[in-house]
């Protein structure tokens, strides 16, 4: 037998041995005879598999979206700009390719260039009246005021209409001896009579009072809801400093509510370049001689009406390059600091 000194010498050496391996740069040693550095690419490829097992799942959700958008949205537009090329009535075989022909006879029309100084006018004046209107309204409504409720909804009832049968109701009441023609006359006002629908001076105020009447209400909601984000305590901080009620509205709620002001600016812009079923409708196709036509309802009318599917797959192109960078520069020169915003938000 060993002494008893040896067999404690043998049992600590084995202890010793069944220890856990010490670490090495926060990582346990490689067991004898494997070189750490032999598996470390095991490790990368790993991680590198992850990374791609990541990428395909958010591919695989995103595809049935990109096949959409491309089916729908980006494959029509290079139909379009293809079909701009051609002399084609929508039936022969594209064999007259004419080049930019198109584009120069849709420029050098007057009609086409009254169509964009129509959808010019109608974002001037939603800028300059449409917006200040529903932004009134708008506070006015955020204060406590009985049946405001009831207000907000008749407000924005106008919206949920479809365009068509807000178009088929207003081309009703404003027909001659219509319902508006008669109230007038009836509360003697009858020398305000016009031809609201058959002026070229007037018809496009109609119109633009129609769209005021059909949309103001969606630019309300949208800055009620910019109203409600916004704490009172500091309205109530300002008038303590002794701020009046319009000083407050100017230098506290205004600032706070330009991001929504930004957006609602936006969207009537957009709005403003793709209007037409309204018009189209309630105008019978664009207005006596075109005094009503928007450049949507001008490619439609020569598209569609008239069998010119290349000169209006050339107005199509028009209509949407000014779209596009609108859009661009809005968001690059105007947008830019609430998109970062919403990005880095999104990204925290």
């Amino acid at each position: 037998m060993p002494p008893a000194a040896d067999v404690g010498r043998g049992a600590a050496a084995v202890s010793l041995d069944e220890r856990e391996p010490p670490l090495r740069n926060g990582l346990p040693a490689s067991p004898k005879g494997v070189d750490a550095h032999a598996s470390a690419p095991f490790a990368g490829s790993g991680r590198v598999g992850a990374v791609w097992r990541r990428r395909l799942t958010i591919l695989a959700f995103l595809s049935p979206a990109l096949v959409l958008y491309l089916a729908l949205v980006l494959a029509p537009i290079a139909q379009g700009a293809f079909y701009s090329g051609f002399d084609w009535n929508g039936l022969e075989p594209l064999e007259k390719f004419v080049g930019l022909q198109n584009y120069r006879d849709a420029l050098a029309d007057p009609v086409f260039l009254a169509s964009l100084r129509h959808v010019f006018l109608i974002v001037v004046l939603s800028l300059a009246l449409q917006l200040p209107f529903a932004l009134g309204l708008a506070v006015l409504l955020n204060q406590r005021l009985h049946g405001r409720a009831v207000l907000r909804l008749l407000f924005f009832l106008p919206f949920v209409l479809s365009d068509v049968i807000a178009a088929i109701v207003w081309r009703l009441l404003l027909m001659p001896a219509g319902l508006l023609d008669g109230s007038l006359e009836a509360v003697g006002l009858g020398g305000l009579i016009q031809q609201w629908l058959s002026d070229p001076d007037i018809i496009m105020y109609t119109v633009f009072f129609v769209v005021t009447w059909k949309y103001f209400g969606f630019h309300m909601i949208l800055y009620l809801a910019g109203l409600q984000q916004i704490p009172p305590e500091l309205e109530e901080a300002a008038a303590i400093d002794g701020a009046s009620r319009a000083q407050s509205f100017r230098y506290v709620t205004l600032p706070l509510l330009a991001p929504t002001i930004r957006m609602s600016a936006f969207l009537s812009i957009i709005g403003s370049l793709q209007l037409f079923d309204l018009v189209w409708v309630m105008t019978n196709k664009g207005g006596p001689v075109g005094s009503a036509h928007t450049t949507v309802t001008y490619m439609l009318d020569h598209g569609f009406e008239r069998g010119q599917f290349g000169y209006g797959s050339a107005v199509a192109v028009i209509a949407f390059v000014i779209s596009f960078v609108f859009a661009i520069g809005y968001q690059r020169f105007v947008l830019r600091r609430d998109v970062a915003g919403a990005l880095t938000t999104a990204g925290a």
